[in-house]
């Protein structure tokens, strides 16, 4: 595995923090298709086997992309389960933050600004299909880098952190499960003000508890 320590070093700029998260996605992309079939089947045996993901009634995750972790075999065992599942979808540019809208298999699909499928909310009967962000009982959301401490690194546009701050306060909030290949691990990363704490993170690998 190659050495990312003198990002990890240093890693507490908006530049630093760009450098290490280039590395790290440019690492998950060189994954062959069989290595992504086997973390994703290893990640969903890990998910399965957690408290929060078979009390969930409510659970948000995502469609994989760029070389991300792959947790949609997950989908017909929740099914079976009665759970209903959401995905993100991007809110307007200017508030930079996320809805989440009901999913099934003949959700209409649309890509968004980033070339992303996302649930097409341009009609009625699907912006119904909306829930607050939190009523949701559990996030499964993508981290491009981690660390032993449960400290995390994201994409960088921040649309998990605004839409999950109130989750620092009181009142109902959903548990938040961060996802990740265990090559995006690093062995120390700085936390910044605006990251909003996760629960748990979960790799192929293992199960990393804050």
């Amino acid at each position: 595995m190659e050495d990312t320590s003198r990002f990890e070093a240093l890693a507490a700029s908006p530049a630093e923090r760009h450098a290490l998260r280039r590395e790290l996605r440019r690492r998950r992309r060189t994954l062959t298709p069989r290595e992504q079939q086997r973390a994703s089947e290893a990640l969903c045996r890990r998910l399965r086997a957690l408290p929060e993901v078979q009390r969930a009634r409510r659970l948000a995750l995502y469609l994989p992309n760029d070389g991300e972790i792959d947790p949609t075999p997950l989908i017909s065992w929740l099914r079976r389960r009665g759970c209903r599942l959401y995905l993100p979808v991007l809110r307007p540019l200017a508030e930079n933050c996320l809805w989440f809208v009901r999913y099934h298999a003949g959700t209409p699909m649309v890509k968004n600004r980033f070339g992303i499928p996302e649930p097409d909310t341009r009609h009625g009967a699907h912006r119904a299909r909306r829930l607050p962000a939190w009523a949701l009982d559990l996030v499964l959301l993508p981290l491009v880098g981690f660390d032993p401490r449960g400290e995390r690194l994201g994409m960088g546009g921040g649309f998990y952190d605004r839409s999950f701050a109130f989750t620092r306060g009181p009142g109902p909030r959903p548990r938040l499960i961060g996802v990740a290949h265990d090559c995006q691990r690093v062995a120390a990363l700085p936390s910044a003000s605006w990251d909003v704490p996760l629960d748990a993170i979960v790799s192929d690998r293992d199960v990393i508890r804050r």
